[in-house]
């Protein structure tokens, strides 16, 4: 495949350049001007941007690439790569003993795919042997790997206990995990210590991983769980990444600037962290969250029990209300059952007005109702703070979406925009029009960048030997189309798609084509460096 005519990004932040590019056998071979050369397919790239495919640091696909893998939202978007298994929800390790809670558990990004492997080697080797649309590389989930060995008990973990938890960490690293996530708002990640984390984390780093963290708290107790983050990547010795960082609630808003200090702090002495977002202003996760941590103890079902009981919903409702909720910002986005869909799309406050009942009630009803599968957008950060983190040097940029399609079986399932539009936003909304990046800078963020903190050593540079993941976009054109309300939209100005090599998306259009590789972190180290 011949490339011409294009400008070339080359995902280092340098300015762009015009050059050919000639691949072969799925690699980068020649980069440079290639006129003469004779090709099998010639890709007329004038008046475009060539740009190493973009990777997602930050995706919850897990399950949705079993259930649908050409991954056509991301795709689109100009993804080439995603990194499944964030916030301390992996698909595995699995023991039989724990399997049910965690399928309860997962319930709301599982689309009831059957978990029928133990091991994250075998779901890999599941993926594999359907075919994906994409690269993909995998963590291990700390939440996982706790209800495998705890469930969901809100303790500390015995000696023993925290043995068994290393061994699984191990295993999962063997695996080929790149490293360690923890969701430290959700149970049972909740219930953990900084210490169990430290210990955990430094058996990440006798493979070489990473440790990404949905840190202990986004809203008053921001700054201490930066801190909280930091400290565990300076007493285990590996590389933090601070996942969709971002300040949530007015009463926070402007902390980024204090958070990115620190970081920039500890990078000064030596502790590597950085962090990834996404360019929104709104989150989106569990409805269940809003549920103080104590009324999750023992799992989903102990949760529904303890929502049925007329004297703790009182309490509940009363520990709510002291946290001063804004229910008018709270949306419904999915629920699983028919009964409910008519308030997909609507915030509590709405809802609550039309049923006539308070919003805790409506909230706590809704979650026994749909035996807690709902998930909701909540619109609590702020424009300027997405900026800030944006511009700084240490973000990255990941979408903390699905992989879905349209007219696929996720179709009906409702999603925020992201899914669909973080990469285009970005260049689009944040490049283009408001200039908070420069086109290269943005680029290196989301290419060189997280490869660089992967440790993949042959992807995300336009570089010969390099693997050809490839995103071709039109920069005047390019735009995100997805809604909160009308979220299934492709961007527009995304032309070409090329991942190892073969096109995926052709003039606008998905080809069909599952070019994608699971990659695993010793392999995507060994091989590369065979290769060079």
């Amino acid at each position: 495949m011949l490339i011409l005519n294009g400008r070339v990004v080359d995902g280092t932040g340098n300015p762009w350049f015009r050059a050919d590019i000639g691949i072969k056998a799925g690699r980068i071979v020649k980069i440079g001007s290639l006129a003469s050369a004779s090709a099998n397919k010639i890709i007329d790239a004038r008046n475009l941007i060539v740009s190493p495919g973009f990777i997602d640091i930050h995706s919850h696909s897990d399950f949705a690439l079993i259930k649908d893998p050409k991954a056509e939202s991301k795709i689109m978007q100009g993804v080439t790569t995603e990194v499944i298994g964030n916030c301390g929800l992996s698909t595995a390790p699995i023991r039989e003993n724990t399997r049910g809670l965690l399928e309860k558990y997962l319930e709301p990004i599982r689309f009831k795919v059957k978990l029928n492997w133990f091991t994250i080697g075998e779901y890999l080797n599941q993926l594999e042997k359907q075919g994906i649309g994409l690269n993909v590389a995998t963590l291990v989930g700390h939440g996982t790997i706790r209800i495998a060995v705890m469930g969901f008990d809100n303790r500390l973990p015995t000696k023993e206990e925290l043995d068994d938890m290393k061994l699984l960490v191990s295993q999962s690293m063997e695996d080929g995990a790149f490293g360690m996530s923890s969701g430290l708002i959700y149970p049972p990640g909740c219930y953990s210590n900084t210490r169990e984390l430290i210990e955990l984390c430094k058996v990440v780093g006798k493979y070489g991983g990473i440790y990404t963290t949905h840190i202990r708290d986004e809203e008053d107790a921001l700054i201490e769980s930066v801190k909280e983050a930091i400290e565990i990547g300076k007493l285990s010795g590996i590389p933090v990444h601070i996942s969709h960082h971002k300040a949530a609630g007015r009463a926070n808003w402007g902390k980024v600037k204090e958070t990115l200090n620190l970081m920039d702090e500890a990078r000064e002495k030596g502790i590597d962290v950085t962090c990834d977002q996404y360019p929104y202003a709104a989150s989106c996760t569990f409805l269940s969250t809003v549920i103080p941590i104590w009324a999750h103890e023992g799992g989903t079902g102990k949760l529904i029990a303890r929502l049925k009981d007329p004297e703790i919903r009182r309490r509940l409702a009363k520990e709510i209300e002291e946290g001063i909720p804004e229910w008018d910002k709270i949306m419904i986005v999915s629920v699983s059952s028919e009964k409910n869909k008519n308030f997909e799309g609507k915030t509590i406050a709405e809802i609550s007005e039309a049923v006539g009942k308070n919003p805790a009630d409506v909230t706590f009803d809704l979650l026994i109702e749909e035996e807690a599968t709902v998930m909701a957008v909540f619109f609590e950060m702020c424009e300027e703070d997405v900026c800030t983190v944006m511009k700084h040097p240490v973000t990255m940029i990941g979408s903390d979406g699905l992989a879905v399609t349209p007219s696929g079986i996720l179709g009906e399932v409702k999603q925020h925009p992201r899914s669909y539009g973080t990469f285009p936003r970005v260049l689009g909304k944040y490049v283009r029009e408001e200039r908070v990046l420069t086109l290269e800078e943005a680029i290196r963020k989301m290419t060189s960048f997280p490869a660089q903190r992967l440790g993949f050593r042959d992807r995300g540079l336009i570089r010969e030997g390099f693997w050809a993941d490839i995103t071709i976009f039109d920069p005047s054109e390019i735009v995100d189309k997805a809604t909160y309300t009308d979220p299934h939209q492709f961007p527009e100005g995304i032309k070409y798609v090329i991942v190892n090599g073969e096109l995926v998306v052709e003039d606008g259009k998905h080809t069909g084509t599952l070019a994608g590789k699971v990659l695993r972190l010793n392999e995507a180290r060994t091989v590369a460096d065979s290769h060079h």
